[in-house]
């Protein structure tokens, strides 16, 4: 039985693939002779081909951030509730571009990929990436498309830090960097945590070293063990105890019984870390985290935030969440106060929610009204 779509919703949409054969350099010195990148897009291009948006999706995203893949689809793209007809990225103004970057595993060239010089999968030999090396590949796709410059690229946490680098990579080529809960550069605790997300898969006896697919295994539980640590710190404290507190799912507390108890929010980590297992890669988990710790956009300005914003040329807004503790306020604060310093135009909104880092995907009117009248702007240029 198929299912009506919603009235703001784009519907049924479909991913295509691109493929580049001219060699690509990449940060670490190594060089892809070709690579594919899938994309899906939104909307059309208008006639002088100045309403694009990029969409940088975050570390467990891709390029299917609306709309439906069937009409039994029940689960539509990662971002469906802000993209979409009359939505903040409006497609009925807009023309969106979503893909899934380099070294991806949802169709892009990646870890799962086989080197067409071997012959075998690439695994654990897949160059190091860095974001900058997402940002030029992107650069690529939108020349591909005949886009000389995006009216904004946007993205939310590891895509904020995407945006963030087209800014100063590509100067001219977009209008407005939009960065949602995003920082800088990590913290020592976020670069701990991704280490100790990376360490329960390499612990995981069907790792091999990251050549599980030609001893024709997996580390399913290793990077089951990766997601329930990374879950536990996109979540808030509120919304844990709100959605489980010490409820049990099993057993009891009463003395003398030997049955094990188990919790509630044992479960649902369980469950997030096996739903993730099935539909990601490991080599991939391991590269992404990498790039988002080895990025610090100031590095190479002498540590100084504002010349490193005053390559840039386009207008910012700035978007952070009360309760997320992995890119607390303060971090979107310092983008903000770098710009100023900087003298660029910059918006900013602090946006009160009970739901952490998830906050930027999740239904939020302040966050839709204050993302909506900022990309209206752009609309009426």
């Amino acid at each position: 039985m198929t299912q009506a779509f919603p009235a703001d919703s784009i519907g049924l949409v479909a991913p295509q693939t691109y493929s580049f054969t001219e060699p690509f350099t990449l940060a670490c010195g190594r060089t892809l002779e070709q690579f594919d990148l899938v994309v899906e897009t939104y909307g059309e291009l208008n006639a002088d081909k100045s309403n694009a948006v990029l969409i940088c999706h975050a570390l467990s995203g891709d390029h299917h951030a609306a709309g439906y893949h069937s009409s039994e689809d029940r689960k539509p793209g990662w971002w469906n509730g802000y993209i979409g007809p009359g939505k903040p990225i409006d497609t009925d103004k807009f023309f969106v571009v979503s893909l899934n970057n380099l070294g991806g595993c949802s169709g892009s060239t990646g870890p799962g990929s086989v080197n067409p010089e071997t012959g075998k999968v690439w695994g654990a030999d897949f160059p190091k990436l860095r974001v900058r090396d997402w940002v030029h590949s992107q650069a690529r796709l939108a020349d591909r498309l005949g886009i000389s410059q995006w009216a904004a690229v946007v993205g939310g946490s590891l895509g904020g830090m995407q945006a963030m680098r087209w800014a100063l990579e590509y100067p001219s080529r977009l209008r407005h960097c939009v960065v949602i809960a995003s920082a800088m550069k990590l913290s020592a605790q976020n670069i701990a945590f991704n280490e100790t997300a990376r360490q329960a898969i390499m612990a995981d006896p069907e790792f091999h070293g990251g050549d599980y697919f030609n001893h024709h295994t997996y580390p399913k539980s290793g990077l089951a063990v990766a997601r329930m640590i990374g879950h536990i710190t996109y979540l808030s404290d509120h919304v844990m105890g709100e959605k489980f507190g010490r409820e049990l799912r099993s057993g009891s507390f009463t003395q003398g019984l030997d049955e094990a108890v188990e919790f509630q929010v044992e479960s649902y980590l369980r469950y997030q870390g096996d739903t993730f297992s099935d539909r990601f890669d490991a080599n991939t988990y391991m590269l992404m985290t990498r790039a988002l710790d080895y990025f610090d956009l100031a590095r190479e300005y002498n540590d100084d935030p504002a010349t490193a914003f005053r390559r840039a040329q386009c207008d910012f807004y700035v978007a952070s969440f009360t309760t997320d503790w992995r890119f607390p306020v303060e971090r979107s604060r310092e983008i903000v106060d770098a710009l100023i310093a900087a003298q660029k135009n910059v918006s900013y909104t602090e946006i009160e929610s009970p739901y952490g880092h998830d906050a930027f995907l999740l239904p939020n009117e302040h966050y839709r009204a204050a993302f909506g009248r900022y990309m209206a702007g752009i609309i009426t240029e």
